[in-house]
C-alpha cells in the first residue's frame, strides 16, 4: 500500500508533514512552479508550522507566457510539446530552482477539467516534475474524477515525488 494514498485531507496533511520534516532535517530548500493546480500545493506545504525555514517562494504559471516569463520555459517547447507535456515540466522544475536559488523544485503542469482535453492530451493528464542535485525526473499521471480530484490527486504526487526525491538523494 502507497504511503497515504487515500486522498484525504489529513493523508495529504501527513504527508506534507513529512516532507518538511525530511526538508528541515537535510537543511534544504524548496521551491514550486505549479500551473493547474494553481497553488494548492504550495499552500499544502504552507499550512505546515516552521515551514519557513524550507519554502522558497512559489510560482503559479497558469499561462504559457507566464511559464516564459518566470520560470524561462522555451517558446520553442511550449510549440513543439504543449504546456501540458515532460518537457515543460521538466523545464519549470528548472527554471524555479534557479529563479527561486533554491535546493529542490516540484512541478505540476496538466489538464484538471471538466474542459480542455482532447484525444492526445485528455482531461486528468498530468505531468509533475522534481529537480534535485541537476537531475529532474517526471512523472506522466492520468487522474480520474472532476477538477478537484483531478488537482488534490495531482499535489498528492507531487507530495510523494519530493519525499521520495529527497530519501534517494539523503541520508534522511
Amino acid at each position: 500500500m502507497e504511503l497515504y494514498d487515500s486522498g484525504s485531507t489529513a493523508d495529504l496533511n501527513r504527508l506534507a508533514d513529512a516532507c518538511v520534516a525530511l526538508l528541515q532535517k537535510n537543511r534544504l530548500t524548496v521551491t514550486t512552479a505549479e500551473s493547474c493546480t494553481g497553488g494548492m500545493l504550495s499552500a499544502k506545504l504552507v499550512d505546515i508550522p516552521g515551514v519557513s525555514e524550507v519554502f522558497q517562494e512559489g510560482y503559479i504559471t497558469y499561462s504559457n507566457k507566464a511559464k516564459r516569463r518566470l520560470l524561462n520555459v522555451s517558446k520553442t517547447t511550449l510549440k513543439k510539446y504543449g504546456a501540458v507535456s515532460t518537457q515543460t515540466a521538466r523545464e519549470m522544475a528548472i527554471g524555479a530552482v534557479f529563479a527561486a536559488s533554491a535546493d529542490i523544485a516540484v512541478s505540476i503542469t496538466g489538464i484538471a477539467g471538466p474542459d480542455g482535453g482532447d484525444d492526445e492530451k485528455p482531461v486528468g493528464l498530468v505531468f509533475i516534475g522534481c529537480y534535485m542535485n541537476d537531475r529532474v525526473t517526471v512523472e506522466e499521471h492520468r487522474f480520474q474524477g472532476d477538477r478537484t480530484a483531478v488537482r488534490t490527486q495531482a499535489v498528492q504526487s507531487a507530495l510523494r515525488l519530493l519525499r521520495a526525491t529527497i530519501l534517494e538523494n539523503t541520508k534522511a
